[in-house]
């Protein structure tokens, strides 16, 4: 086990699989405790068993991104139990895809608004006055190369991350004078459940990849401030 991170407090959403399961291990194989929160308890369970079996720490918390009570009540009890957070990744998202916008229903833009954009900003707004005590802290929001280029037939999940990059380039400037980094990673196609297609899956970046990308993001130097890294897969699928 490495301890770069120890001592700290790590908060992952959407944690229970994919690209958060594979941030939440990294994090806590370097030393960190890492709280883990997502909707589904069981997942989440399981993700902290193998954290555990690999000698890592590890804490389980149910949290729906579109319940503002939610998020206060995860960012009072990691105060109470805790009295820090020392990073924070929003990794959670959905997305409809493969529907032109002329036909999604007003129900499914709200929802992954409420899960891509207006969850990270309700997640920044109740940790981030932790750090600012602190004087010290690491933002890592994943968004996709989805917010940099047009995304005929997935124009709301495009919309959401362009969102969530802006969110991201603006709020780091709010909290660079608190010595907080935010970040944004932009990973092209991941080999996750995410598509509905596993087609050519190892040629995908894989979720350890985005993970590696977030550890080194919040060990950089004091001096150091990578804003945004852009990831793409070596060969096209």
């Amino acid at each position: 086990m490495a301890d770069e991170l120890k001592g700290q407090v790590a908060v992952v959403t959407g944690a229970a699989r994919g690209i958060g399961a594979a941030i939440g291990k990294q994090l806590a194989s370097m030393g960190a405790t890492v709280v883990l929160a997502a909707r589904d308890q069981a997942l989440l369970e399981q993700v902290k068993r193998e954290i555990e079996a690999a000698g890592g720490v590890a804490e389980a918390a149910e949290l729906d991104l579109l319940d503002e009570s939610s998020i206060a009540n995860l960012a009072k009890a990691v105060e109470a139990r805790h009295r820090r957070c020392d990073i924070l990744v929003n990794n959670a998202g959905i997305g409809v895809l493969g529907k032109p916008l002329t036909e999604l229903a007003p129900s499914e833009w709200d929802r992954m608004m409420g899960t891509n954009l207006r969850g990270p900003y309700l997640m920044i707004r109740a940790f981030a006055p932790l750090m600012i005590a602190a004087q010290s802290g690491h933002i890592v929001n994943i968004s996709s190369l989805t917010g940099h280029n047009p995304f005929p037939n997935g124009a709301a999940y495009s919309a959401s991350k362009w969102g969530l990059n802006g969110l991201t380039y603006s709020v780091a400037e709010e909290l660079r004078p608190h010595n907080v980094r935010v970040s944004v990673v932009a990973p092209g196609s991941v080999n996750t459940g995410f598509s509905t297609s596993n087609k050519n899956g190892d040629k995908k970046i894989q979720p350890a990849d985005v993970a590696r990308v977030v550890a080194m993001l919040v060990t950089q130097s004091p001096q150091s401030f990578v804003s945004e890294v852009l990831m793409r897969p070596t060969q096209k699928s």
